[in-house]
């Protein structure tokens, strides 16, 4: 589950409308909306927003506006679309299905849709796997074969052991709805703990399961927003479990014991801290001490208590303002901070003594940030970025370096697992021309094999991954990754697909992405740059765009795309924006200022009232890094980019798909409704201004392969249609 304190991670697969119908029963559907439209569509695309003169006939028809004006320090402001933040409003889901109507009848009417699909489908349709959690001889782990729709949850004795079902997702439901989370396994590997989830909610209904029998225990935790960091987690006896779960007045950390009601469950930590706090918690390897972390932005407190004694917690670290990560062996704690260093660097604590002055530097800081720290096999696992690409080091427990890991080149290492008594390390890494695969690192001897990759049809040799690096605005050098087919031509003609994220100190490096592989096939280039807010360069790179310097984040992406242009490989007529989440505000933002540079944008998931977000969903949380409208020099700033009110009558805009759903728990689907209907209601150009929304899609991973399937060839779809790509 993507950190709480991010709108959401990339969209690694971006989850969006498929439609809750069969496949084949939307697909008459549309083929009758394309019927009933076909007089004033003629299946041109230009005429979606229904440049006509009757009403009745446009598609989608004209919203209704409110007068409702917001005054904020003096400023009046229009919001005429607030009634569509009522989700469930009768008048509100009927507008809905009416852009619904229209976006099918345009994307399900794209000539190439069906190769798009079949080329989609051979690259998802493929055994996919998790980095497994390692315990006691045995491996736990998620795994979807090409010919299921959800991941399943397997158990194996041994490395090359037989995969046995533990928790199979596939019967749950006829839709497959419903997927599973592994979340822990007990120390003995009796007792496995997993979440179910509906569509793509963040919250989550906790189960627990006896490995051996495969028989369900008879309690479960509620449905409900567990933390990212240990959100469930087993007593070293198995009498009960530490978790962390959103509370109507913020998140706690409760200790339940198995075989009690749920009701006498009883809090340890999280008095006083509001909804705007992720609290997180983990257990020691040998179970005697619980590490609590408190996040809130870009700063983080540390507490810890001694389980044994059943001492007091302890603080460790709070009011500091930067970020603290640890995990406990030994006795020790091991944290990765940014504290006087951008960088990060690594400390070893004492827990007689925690006290910062007496904390012990073990790994200085370097010029590549570090990532993530993991304690396995009695060694440190060090994680970094350097130039937005992956690096793994190994050190001793005081800090001497050991190895470095072997890495295939270019790419990111997207998860990594290992357990402190044995001497493997498993290693997911991928890139734009590199399936995920994962590996088995052996610390001792330094040997790395293959354990689990998938057979994609994708012979990753025949294309280029390439960083280049551009002036931004302000003569700031920004990275740029761009992928293509070898032996491509700079014509100034080339068909461009620009993504990015900017924000909580993310690190966007290389994935292997289908949609991005069906694009490059067909002769287009993938462009992602590193744009300030993430943390590729440390926490400077962060915090220069954020807050106040948001729009840092916005001149670094429009640069990117004028300096495409400006080199040769494309022009504003073949260039595409696409961003999800964050992203999804840097689109809108991109958009709103220079609409005049792009042909096509895919807004998902996004954060686009840039004045009430905070007062939805997971809103409270991302306060820290975008700031709050109640705040008058925050509104200043806030207001000056958001970009559902800067979007301007009589302006020609790009064509745009905006996605989202009811499931999202995360960001609130009403940020989509509201920008398309004032986009529609706004735009002079002739391109279609899409709305493609999912009752039960959301932002967290769970859907099912064919509604992600759906998903990326509606939005390959779009890029295809409005820029003129043409399938292999």
């Amino acid at each position: 589950m993507g950190s709480l304190q991010e709108c959401a991670r990339p969209h690694f697969v971006i989850r969006s409308l498929p439609f809750h119908l069969s496949a084949s029963i939307r697909r008459l559907i549309f083929i009758l909306s394309i019927l009933s439209f076909a007089a004033v569509l003629g299946l041109n695309p230009g005429l979606i927003n229904g440049q006509s003169n009757s009403a009745d006939k446009k598609c989608p028809p004209p919203t209704r506006k409110d007068d409702v004006v917001d005054t904020i320090h003096g400023v009046s402001i229009a919001d005429p679309y607030r009634w569509l933040e009522d989700q469930h409003s009768p008048e509100t889901r009927a507008w809905i299905e009416a852009q619904d109507r229209c976006t099918a009848a345009l994307l399900d009417a794209v000539p190439q849709r069906g190769e798009i699909t079949k080329r989609l489908s051979e690259l998802m349709k493929v055994d996919s796997f998790d980095v497994p959690v390692a315990r006691n001889g045995y491996y736990f782990f998620s795994k979807r074969r090409g010919d299921q729709d959800l991941s399943v949850i397997y158990g194996r004795h041994g490395l090359q052991g037989a995969d046995e079902v533990m928790v199979d997702p596939n019967p749950l439901s006829a839709e497959h709805s419903l997927s599973v989370e592994l979340l822990d396994v007990s120390y003995d590997a009796s007792l496995l703990a997993y979440g179910v989830r509906f569509g793509g909610e963040d919250e989550v209904l906790v189960h627990f399961l006896d490995t051996a029998t495969h028989k369900e225990l008879p309690e479960q935790l509620p449905k409900g927003l567990y933390g990212d960091l240990g959100g469930v987690t087993f007593q070293r006896d198995n009498t009960g479990v530490y978790y962390s779960r959103m509370q109507p007045e913020g998140m706690r950390i409760f200790h339940h014991v198995l075989g009690t009601p749920v009701t006498e469950d009883k809090e340890i930590f999280g008095k006083g801290y509001g909804r705007d706090r992720d609290i997180g918690l983990q257990l020691s390897e040998d179970g005697r001490y619980l590490l609590i972390r408190v996040l809130f932005g870009a700063q983080s407190e540390l507490h810890f208590q001694d389980l044994q004694t059943a001492g007091p917690i302890r603080t460790v670290v709070k009011d500091v303002p930067a970020l603290f990560y640890g995990e406990i062996q030994g006795g020790a704690l091991y944290i990765s901070t940014n504290w006087k260093a951008p960088h990060w660097h690594v400390f070893r604590v004492d827990l007689q003594n925690p006290a910062p002055e007496a904390w012990k530097e073990i790994i200085p800081e370097t010029d590549a940030a570090i990532e993530k720290v993991s304690l396995v096999g009695g060694k440190l696992l060090v994680q970094y970025v350097r130039n937005a690409s992956s690096q793994l080091k190994v050190f001793e427990t005081d800090g001497k370096a050991a190895a470095d890991v072997p890495l295939a080149g270019i790419g990111a290492v997207a998860g990594s697992s290992g357990d402190w008594a044995e001497q493997n390390v498993f290693v997911n890494f991928h890139s734009f021309n590199v399936p995920a695969t994962i590996y088995i690192y052996d610390l001792k001897n330094g040997k790395m094999e293959s354990w689990a990759s998938p057979h994609v049809p994708f012979d990753g040799k025949g294309y280029t991954v390439e960083q280049v690096w551009y002036e931004s605005k302000d003569k700031t050098r920004v990275p740029m990754f761009l992928f293509y087919k070898k032996g491509i031509v700079r014509d100034g003609a080339r068909p461009v697909w620009l993504t990015g994220y900017g924000g909580f100190g993310y690190n966007l490096t290389p994935y292997f992405f289908e949609g991005a592989a069906a694009w490059v096939e067909a002769g287009g280039i993938f462009a992602q740059p590193n744009l300030r807010g993430g943390g590729e360069f440390g926490e400077e790179w962060h915090r220069n765009g954020m807050l106040e310097k948001k729009q840092n984040v916005f001149d670094d992406f429009e640069s990117a795309a004028e300096w495409l242009i400006a080199k040769g490989y494309t022009n504003p007529k073949k260039l595409a924006i696409e961003g999800g989440s964050n992203g999804g505000i840097l689109v809108g933002a991109a958009l709103t200022q220079k609409p005049e540079l792009f042909q096509a944008v895919v807004c998902a998931y996004p954060v686009l009232d840039m004045l009430r977000y905070q007062i939805f969903e997971d809103g409270p949380f991302w306060v820290p890094e975008f700031g709050a409208a109640d705040d008058p020099a925050q509104f200043k700033y806030l207001y000056a980019y958001s970009p559902y009110h800067n979007v301007k009558a009589g302006v020609k805009y790009p064509a745009v798909l905006l996605m989202t759903g009811d499931g999202d728990t995360r960001v609130a689907p009403l940020h989509a409704r509201k920008m398309a209907a004032r986009l529609q209601a706004a735009t002079a150009s002739d391109r279609p201004i899409l709305l493609l929304y999912d009752t039960k899609s959301g932002h967290s991973q769970g859907g099912s392969l064919t509604k992600q399937i759906e998903e990326e060839t509606n939005m390959v779809s779009f890029l295809f249609l409005e820029l003129g790509v043409k399938a292999n």
